[in-house]
């Protein structure tokens, strides 16, 4: 609809990475865009790479001391497809969606190493001085309130290996 001259208009804008990323084409398809210049190739691993690096921003802003993808220089290609190298962070919704709600639950020195996956997935889950090298998974119950207070991890931790194509993959969630 064409509004006259007298609308009073607003927009906001934000940037791409922070509220675009579908995951609509094929592994194949993905490769081809690649291929052709794309920074985009809306992949089921793109889509996951960028909310990997979505999560390294919220947590920075938090405070947390971790390396942050800087797009498209960091990125590493896997099966053809560039994703992030690290940290691979998953923030899942009942540990916080707003800034006030991370600023509330990082507190004190929290370090995450570039090789570092780690998830947090908890209401009361507070988390304060913590330094992760490797894998970590963090989920708490509903009613469970839990503080991690010093906790230092260092383990092998979890590496990226692409699938082969001839082979059937059972999909779990």
């Amino acid at each position: 609809k064409e509004m006259g001259a007298e609308a009073n208009i607003g927009f906001t804008m934000f940037d791409r990475w922070f509220t675009f990323s579908p995951a609509k084409n094929a592994l194949e398809a993905g490769v081809e865009d690649v291929k052709k210049g794309s920074t985009a190739p809306g992949t089921m691993s793109s889509a996951e790479s960028d909310k990997y690096i979505q999560n390294q921003r919220k947590l920075k802003f938090a405070g947390v001391d971790l390396p942050v993808t800087q797009v498209p220089d960091d990125l590493i290609p896997v099966s053809g497809i560039p994703v992030t190298e690290g940290p691979r962070i998953v923030l899942c919704p009942a540990f916080g969606i707003t800034q006030e709600e991370l600023l509330a639950k990082i507190q004190g020195d929290v370090k995450i190493s570039k090789r570092s996956s780690v998830v947090l997935e908890g209401h009361h889950l507070t988390i304060k001085n913590l330094n992760v090298d490797g894998a970590l998974v963090i989920r708490t119950g509903e009613d469970s309130h839990v503080t991690v207070d010093g906790l230092k991890v260092s383990n092998k931790g979890w590496t990226i290996v692409p699938n082969d194509p001839s082979k059937e993959y059972e999909e779990a969630v």
